[in-house]
């Protein structure tokens, strides 16, 4: 059931990059992101995978930004739906970004995401996750091509951080594409 519910999300996140252009005149919108990630990646920080399939990747990263550290801290929204039909998620984090070597960036957050995978062991090639709602935590290097283009290596591991049994965790990795208002 849930599933089907984050499959109804990304046709309306499609719509709503198309239509970016006005609520970037509105001075809401700062960037976003659209990419393909492999799903469950083996051996990274969640060890061995158990799904497959991979992962279409759309984020909104939002105006208002407080400045930290010499980055920039914006709010961000976003989904990965499975191309399998493995576990799908939904995501809200603080995002921090900051310019490196001129063109490039480096961005990390903290967030709570949403999925509609497995919570117990139920099946053998399905992660066990142990809570509905986990932890969230994305980075990000990347290019920015010109002003408004960049391109990105992403990364983002999600996990209840044994705050429930079991804590199999799940990571995702690929590129990314932005476009910035």
């Amino acid at each position: 059931m849930i599933r089907k519910r984050l499959r109804c999300f990304f046709p309306a996140l499609i719509a709503a990059a198309v239509f970016s252009s006005i609520a970037a005149a509105q001075d809401i919108l700062h960037e976003v992101k659209l990419g393909l990630l492999a799903h469950d990646v083996d051996n990274l920080w969640s060890g061995s995978s158990r799904e497959s399939g991979m992962d279409t990747n759309a984020e909104f990263i939002f105006a208002p930004k407080y400045d930290l550290l010499g980055g920039e801290v914006r709010p961000a929204l976003g989904v990965s739906a499975n191309s399998a039909g493995d576990t799908s998620k939904l995501y809200a984090a603080a995002r921090w970004e900051t310019e490196v070597l001129g063109r490039g960036f480096f961005a990390l957050g903290i967030g709570g995401a949403v999925h509609d995978g497995e919570e117990k062991l139920v099946r053998r090639d399905r992660k066990a996750l142990g809570s509905r709602v986990l932890f969230y935590f994305p980075i990000e290097a990347g290019y920015r091509i010109d002003d408004t283009y960049s391109v990105s290596l992403f990364f983002d591991h999600v996990s209840n951080a044994w705050m429930a049994s079991p804590n199999e965790g799940m990571d995702t990795l690929g590129l990314r594409f932005g476009i910035k208002f």
